[in-house]
């Protein structure tokens, strides 16, 4: 009896040992893998090689999948080499709340994207046509929208209205700030505001959706463009579809948020793939003012 569960003990012991030199070996074999070498689309799950991915303009080859790109990046994508004059590059956000940890959280995005804030401003040519560009980044405590940002954004408007100049947005955000409260709210009015001032100057915006833009920024500036473009397959929305179909009780569809499902239902005026946006901006800027005069 006694040799029958030493056996039993052995034989589990023999297991353990086994089953922890594979788990090793796995552990091992994980730390030899280099951070950053492959990029799984969270759309399809297709895996592809990281530099294989950025030559490709970061978009899935699989799906089409038009992945979260920084604003520098965003920069040498759409606007002409060394046309990029920066405004308010100086202005930082500061606790008006007093929350709690806030600006540990802040500096730590500063520190991580080298950024000040989660949107850059500025004036630029686009294949030699002059316009306000603004660019949100959702690496900066995914770009959600407080005080500075709806600043940023408010004074790039009334300088593109001040100088007649079309305004292009490329907008990606979480939606309003929590850390701001109120405050944070407010900005989806003062950059409304600013927006319409501009359009009853009679300029042209031009708004490019990009992945993610919801929340307050959607049911501001974001939606207020006079021609709104979208990337292909990103999520566009206001609240997140658990709290929708919560709130009406019933089962939406499987594409809802989405670019396509948004330009069905006439919400988007056209989708358009990043490596084609530059030339597609030009074109309506061009369309706008086809007699600007350049200071160049």
């Amino acid at each position: 009896m006694l040799e029958d569960i030493w056996k039993v003990v052995r034989s589990r012991l023999d297991y353990d040992s086994k089953d922890e030199e594979k788990e090793k070996r796995e552990e091992d074999s994980r730390a030899k893998i280099p951070k950053n070498l492959l990029f799984k689309c969270p759309r399809c799950g297709n895996v592809i090689f990281m530099e294989e991915f950025s030559a490709g303009l970061k978009v899935c080859p699989n799906c089409s999948y038009h992945a979260r790109i920084s604003c520098r990046e965003r920069l040498d994508l759409t606007v002409d080499r060394g046309s990029f004059s920066e405004y308010d590059a100086d202005l930082t956000t500061v606790n008006p709340l007093d929350f709690p940890g806030y600006e540990d959280k802040v500096a730590d995005a500063q520190a991580k994207t080298g950024l000040q804030e989660a949107v850059i401003t500025g004036e630029c040519t686009i294949r030699t046509r002059k316009c306000v560009i603004i660019i949100m980044d959702s690496r900066f405590m995914m770009a959600s929208m407080g005080s500075v940002v709806g600043e940023k954004i408010t004074r790039a408007f009334e300088k593109a209205t001040e100088k007649r100049l079309p305004v292009v947005a490329f907008t990606a955000s979480g939606g309003a700030r929590m850390q701001e409260g109120i405050i944070s709210l407010m900005q989806m009015a003062k950059t409304s505001a600013a927006v319409a001032k501009h359009s009853d100057a009679g300029l042209l915006y031009i708004t490019v959706l990009t992945d993610p833009t919801t929340g307050g920024v959607t049911a501001s500036f974001a939606s207020l463009g006079d021609i709104i473009i979208a990337e292909p397959k990103v999520l566009i929305g206001f609240a997140g579809r658990r709290v929708i179909e919560g709130t009406i009780r019933q089962r939406l569809p499987d594409d809802f948020q989405s670019a396509e499902f948004l330009l069905e239902h006439g919400f988007v005026d056209m989708i358009v793939s990043r490596v084609n946006m530059r030339k597609t901006i030009s074109k309506l800027l061009k369309a706008h003012l086809p007699d600007q005069k350049l200071d160049v």
